[in-house]
């Protein structure tokens, strides 16, 4: 076996049911990440608290890609960033758990108790929104979801503690936060909620980008209709998002490629 190959043996028969239905979904929507460009190579993170545990949560082993992630390779971990249980990735391949990770992920898990969900993001669009003045600018349908959206300012790379209170007050009770010349972060009660956020967060970055790179006077709509629009788009006035949407995400990853089940 090369010093490179990696082979990981099913945690099926090693988790409650309800632990392994969520390997599942969040090994998918790490594909769906990839799927939709906007992973970074094996930095960047997406958890999914564990249920029926209090104070655990899955995420990925640093120094897989996004693409390679399954069920059986996720690790769970508690609030302190102890490492609940983990596959075994072989002799030369002892991955652990990303230091900002756990800073950014054990934060909103600890402060958002109704959030199981959280994302976060470089891509392109995202860290070139994030580092304009203006943030995101509600130019359309779309971005006017996000017109309450927090930011986050950037205090370098997210080793410290002691950032975890800031970060979770810049996000507040929102379900999205821009992190000042860093990039994106959903957190969503459900992982088709959370991936139903980033996804349409994307989406308002390349369009803005776009409109941005064409050097013509922008459009902008009235600040009551922004105001009515953020409004159709709040708890209440429709389903939860990612309910109609995650099930069709999971029919496209098998039939893409279904290894992310095992």
């Amino acid at each position: 076996m090369m010093k490179h190959e990696l082979k990981i043996s099913s945690m099926q028969d090693k988790v409650s049911e309800a632990e392994w239905e969520a390997r599942v979904d969040l090994a998918a929507c790490y594909r769906l990440v990839a799927h939709y460009g906007m992973s970074d190579m094996v930095a960047n993170h997406i958890s999914l608290r564990v249920p029926g545990e209090d104070g655990s949560f899955l995420i990925n082993a640093y120094g897989l890609l996004y693409e390679e992630i399954t069920a059986s390779s996720l690790l769970k971990i508690d609030h302190d960033g102890n490492i609940l249980s983990k596959p075994d990735f072989g002799p030369h391949l002892s991955y652990g758990v990303n230091r900002a990770g756990f800073v950014i992920h054990s934060a909103i898990h600890e402060a958002r108790p109704e959030v199981d969900c959280v994302i976060h993001t470089h891509s392109w669009p995202g860290m070139a929104v994030s580092s304009l003045d203006c943030g995101l600018l509600p130019l359309n349908q779309t971005a006017m979801r996000f017109l309450k959206i927090g930011y986050h300012d950037y205090e370098g790379v997210v080793l410290d503690l002691s950032e975890k209170e800031s970060l979770c007050r810049d996000l507040g009770q929102n379900e999205a936060l821009i992190l000042r010349n860093h990039g994106l972060l959903t957190v969503g009660r459900t992982i088709g909620e959370a991936f139903n956020w980033m996804h349409r967060l994307e989406l308002s970055c390349r369009a803005q980008l776009a409109a941005m790179a064409c050097n013509a006077p922008l459009r902008y709509v009235s600040k009551e209709v922004q105001e009515a629009t953020y409004k159709q788009y709040q708890p209440g006035t429709r389903r939860p998002y990612g309910q109609m949407e995650w099930p069709a995400l999971l029919r496209l990853m098998d039939r893409l490629d279904p290894s992310y089940r095992t």
